[in-house]
């Protein structure tokens, strides 16, 4: 799983509950996409979460 170039945003961990109130342990992943970027001038791929997209941190190419 990819992490955000801007804000470094991956994955998390916690558990699933049961009714029963038994615990296993799961991960979410977070809404990341593939972007391309202007970075310096030049455009590059970068993996960034949406809230960076939405926000406006990152110029698309």
């Amino acid at each position: 799983m990819a992490k955000c170039a801007v804000c470094g945003k991956g994955i998390h961990f916690g558990n699933n509950v049961s009714h029963s109130n038994r615990k296993s342990s799961r991960m979410w992943g977070s809404n990341i996409r593939s972007v391309s970027c202007k970075v310096d001038g030049t455009t590059k791929k970068l993996h960034v979460c949406t809230r960076c997209l939405r926000s406006g941190k990152v110029e698309r190419a």
